[in-house]
């Protein structure tokens, strides 16, 4: 072969390295990831952002499961998931603790909002979050609750607890057992308020007669971690699948795609990328 020949020969070969490889790189040994989530993530539209950001720089072909944050956490106890997206830090905690989880990490935060009907019969708009539900609680007004053991729905619980309510045998109180776009629209059609998070109610407002009358409390902060499942638990999970989606979420790459998601829809991000920050710093214990 003549050097010239060579040269032709050797501009060939790095040209169609160039052009191959994100298409050539070897595919995953376990190509096929299953990741069990909240619906919010789901509802608000992120995953429909994220996931394919993910599947193709990484290779993996994602199996969302979007139930509430209990059921989740369930399925990472069985074994039945690689990798969860959930939003309840205290049951988080549990769950490491008791071995199921080989890593957690804080990926991003929004809020939570009560919403209802502009007419706002329990007259809640401009009081305190404690407030207003003890307003709510004290009109009898509708108040509809996801009542499915999800991130929503324990963060829902807590605060009756904090201002002192008790739900038992009201009728007042409604459960859908459904997911939060679900339980948004029956909250509008029965003009019943509600409590969701911000992303999923600015997703889908546009076909809801609901507004935003309770935001701004501390205590309504609303916090996602990424947990790769146990393989030493359950030695058949898709460990090595599940580390890369946490590392890919956690990135530069992926935490930009949540600071800018719901940025030109609805003038402001739905959620804030916290990949840089430690639990402490959003005041979780």
């Amino acid at each position: 072969m003549t050097p010239i020949h060579f040269r032709i020969l050797r501009t060939a070969i790095l040209l169609i390295a160039a052009f191959c490889l994100p298409a050539c790189s070897p595919k995953p040994e376990k190509p096929a990831l299953i990741l069990a989530t909240t619906s919010s993530t789901q509802d608000s539209g992120l995953l429909d952002v994220l996931i394919p950001a993910f599947e193709a720089e990484a290779g993996y072909t994602v199996q969302v499961v979007a139930v509430g944050t209990g059921e989740a956490l369930k399925m990472g106890e069985q074994g039945n998931a690689d990798v969860l997206l959930v939003h309840a830090p205290s049951s988080e905690v549990t769950f490491m603790e008791n071995g199921f989880g080989s890593d957690r990490r804080l990926v991003m935060h929004n809020d939570f909002v009560i919403v209802g009907p502009a007419s706002d019969p329990a007259d809640i708009r401009g009081l305190g979050l404690l407030e207003a539900l003890v307003a709510i609680a004290d009109s009898g007004a509708t108040f509809v609750s996801r009542g499915d053991d999800s991130g929503t729905h324990k963060k829902e619980l807590s605060l009756w607890k904090n201002a002192g309510v008790n739900l038992e045998g009201q009728a007042w109180y409604v459960e859908s057992g459904q997911n939060m776009g679900v339980t948004l629209a029956i909250a509008s059609e029965t003009e019943a308020y509600t409590l969701t998070d911000r992303a999923t109610y600015l997703a889908n407002r546009n076909n809801l007669s609901l507004e935003i009358l309770v935001e701004g409390d501390p205590n309504l902060l609303n916090v996602y971690h990424v947990i790769v499942v146990n393989p030493e638990l359950w030695p058949e999970v898709n460990h090595a699948g599940a580390v890369a989606f946490a590392d890919f979420i956690t990135s530069t790459e992926g935490q930009e795609i949540i600071g800018n998601f719901g940025l030109e829809e609805f003038g402001q991000p739905l959620f804030t990328p916290d990949a840089d920050k430690t639990d402490a710093d959003l005041g979780l214990p």
